[in-house]
């Protein structure tokens, strides 16, 4: 797994603001947030892995998370992409 060479961006506050202003319901407008930051999150890991998004298998996103929550562990959260 290559780690991170900045802090990986999920949600940009421009995309927050838009989800904002959408006519869309609290719970949706969470849902949307966690939709658009999933995305951006599967294609991190489907280029970290090399294979196209298409491609990418649920057990493959297991394997990738279980490898950065090791990485978080080992070498700190800073090492981690994912920071909760």
């Amino acid at each position: 797994m290559n780690e991170p060479q900045s802090p990986a961006q999920f949600l940009t506050p421009e995309e927050s603001a838009d989800v904002d202003k959408a006519l869309l319901s609290s719970s949706e407008k969470f849902l949307t947030r966690l939709t658009i930051s999933s995305l951006r999150l599967l294609q991190i890991i489907a280029k970290d892995i090399g294979v196209s998004l298409d491609e990418l298998t649920h057990s493959q996103v297991i394997e990738w998370v279980e490898k950065d929550a090791k990485i978080k562990r080992e070498k700190g959260i800073d090492a981690a992409v994912l920071k909760w």
